[in-house]
């Protein structure tokens, strides 16, 4: 095979110990081979990147373990050409495993540019992927808090939820507040309803009728003081991204025209693939990186069913959660073609499927800097119209029936 990078280097990478396998010119066509160990301190790196740059290494590779690949990145960034290289990339050769071989593996595999490097940000994206990963952490953690609230008041026999939407909405709070400060008067707690749920107060009256004991007024009142931290930090951390997305606030806009997403999945989506779609040839291209694409298995000419690649789970789950708010818009093309895709594959292969529709959709508002144009359910009805027909006349005809079809007027 033919060298391309005459030095280079294959990093093996653990929580405590970095082996480093240098390959460099040798005699005959056999490369010169060192291995070295070194710690995963600040200064452990530095003295490995300056015995590299003093060999004139030019490329270092290195599989995209957990989160060790990080700190060695953040050090080599700017000296030499790092590639974190997907670990499905690098398959072991048969034989005994070690963190030796593994480092020689790599750089033998780099050596003749037999490895593709993953794609990582700049680092700019880097730190607003952090923030917005963080945020996502937090809102989980509120909506966990709150489950264990709703928790309590059902072993207390409060089912407020079963009357209210939201246990934690203004009339909800106020009333939680008031069983913590030890209000057990069911008519005087219905009282305590605002707007809409005060045409509920009979209800509220049989479902706030419980039995709270003192440990249960204690734990609501911890879990209260908890979702409100939450809530601030929640709140400080978004003013922060917010801060930092201020020069994209155009790309935020193109994205939140987008049905089914807010300026939360927005900035997600900013954070998670950036604003320069230049680095993706194509929305195909994408959708595949972000593990959205089917897969394939084809086996003795047979199409079979194949799952999807893992990309990011940030990602992944921020579209999906878009999928589902777009099932409750009216007369909108996505909302068509999941009910299209629902009735053949089922829900949630539908979700999936309208989650690439997305990021291919944010792809090209990215890349062309415009706002989303709503075509419509129709239009969607009326690209599958010969599908569909053929569909519903073979339908007709294995239930016996003899069909002709003519139109009024020519398909647009």
């Amino acid at each position: 095979m033919d060298v391309v990078h005459e030095r280079c280097c294959g990093l093996d990478i653990h929580k405590r110990v970095v082996v480093a396998c240098l390959l460099t010119p040798g005699k005959g066509a056999q490369p010169h081979k060192e291995i070295r160990t070194y710690g995963t301190m600040t200064e452990d790196l530095l003295a490995l990147l300056d015995w590299l740059l003093e060999q004139d290494c030019t490329q270092v590779a290195m599989e995209s373990t957990g989160v060790f690949w990080k700190p060695i990145y953040n050090v080599f960034e700017g000296s030499l050409d790092v590639l974190v290289v997907n670990a499905q990339h690098i398959k072991q050769v048969p034989g005994r495993k070690t963190d030796v071989k593994d480092a020689e593996w790599i750089a033998t595999l780099l050596r003749h540019g037999l490895v593709r490097a993953s794609f990582i940000p700049d680092r700019g994206q880097r730190e607003l992927r952090e923030l917005t990963r963080y945020r996502t952490s937090l809102i989980r953690e509120r909506a966990a808090e709150v489950n264990r609230l709703q928790k309590t008041l059902e072993g207390a026999n409060i089912k407020l939820a079963a009357v209210a939407s939201d246990v934690l909405g203004l009339s909800g709070r106020q009333m939680v507040a008031a069983l913590v400060a030890g209000v057990s008067e069911a008519r005087q707690l219905a009282q305590l309803a605002h707007g809409q749920l005060r045409a509920k107060i009979p209800q509220l009256e049989q479902a706030l009728a419980g039995c709270v004991g003192p440990h249960q007024r204690f734990l609501l009142g911890q879990q209260l003081v908890h979702i409100d931290d939450l809530e601030a930090v929640i709140a400080r951390v978004s003013a922060e991204i917010a801060a930092r997305l201020r020069p994209f606030e155009a790309a935020v806009a193109h994205l939140d025209s987008l049905p089914g997403v807010g300026r939360l999945t927005a900035e997600v989506l900013i954070a998670e693939i950036g604003v320069d779609m230049s680095r993706f040839p194509t929305a195909g291209h994408l959708a595949s990186w972000a593990g959205l694409a089917p897969g394939q298995h084809e086996s003795a000419g047979k199409h079979k069913h194949g799952r999807t690649r893992k990309g990011s789970p940030w990602l992944r789950s921020a579209l999906v959660e878009a999928a589902q708010a777009i099932r409750h818009t009216k007369d909108t093309a996505l909302k068509a073609r999941y009910t299209q895709i629902k009735g053949r594959r089922g829900s949630k292969r539908a979700l999936v499927a309208n989650a690439r529709q997305l990021l291919e959709t944010a792809y090209y508002l990215l890349l062309r800097q415009e706002d989303y144009v709503e075509p419509g359910a129709h239009a969607m009805l009326q690209r599958n119209r010969e599908r569909t027909e053929r569909r519903l006349v073979k339908r007709l005809e294995a239930l016996g029936n003899q069909v002709l079809l003519t139109r009024d007027s020519p398909a647009a």
